[in-house]
């Protein structure tokens, strides 16, 4: 496994200090279980499984928080929420999320994410499915229902 160093948790002051109180570093955060980060943080269920995921999502090469956060905001707190999901999949289903188009390199993130998560390859980084995803959607294009706003016309 790859150093966990640069991983962002958005820990508020409380929960540094727990942290520090139990001798525990944050890249070692995902040396415990959603359970065990409630009891040692003293936070709650869902608290500690958010903290759990961001750390989680955060190990694969090239991917940080904002990214994290949203697949959070879809439901997936974990790699094995995402076991057999496509990253063309998991991108139709964020733009329903959000409501519009998002970035073509967002589905780069997701495809990277879907294969890690079977494959656990740290060789990987977002840019090396862009290829993929364009032949991808040269063929089978985008559903019907996609949302016709752009996330340029958001942002």
């Amino acid at each position: 496994m790859r150093s966990r160093a640069n991983i962002n948790l958005e820990l508020s002051k409380e929960e540094k200090g727990s942290l520090r109180k139990h001798k525990v570093k944050i890249s070692e955060i995902l040396d415990y279980s959603p359970d065990e980060i409630e009891v040692l943080l003293n936070v709650s269920e869902s608290r500690a499984k958010e903290i759990f995921a961001l750390a989680d999502f955060q190990q694969v090469p090239s991917i940080g928080i904002k990214f994290a956060k949203d697949l959070i905001s879809m439901g997936f707190y974990s790699m094995d929420d995402l076991q057999g999901k496509s990253g063309a999949e998991l991108t139709d289903l964020h733009e329903k999320h959000i409501g519009y188009k998002t970035d073509p390199c967002v589905e780069d993130q997701f495809r990277l994410i879907a294969y890690f998560s079977s494959t656990k390859d740290f060789s990987k980084n977002w840019w090396d499915f862009t290829a993929e995803r364009k032949a991808y959607r040269a063929e089978f294009g985008y559903p019907k229902d996609r949302p016709k706003k752009s996330w340029t016309e958001v942002l």
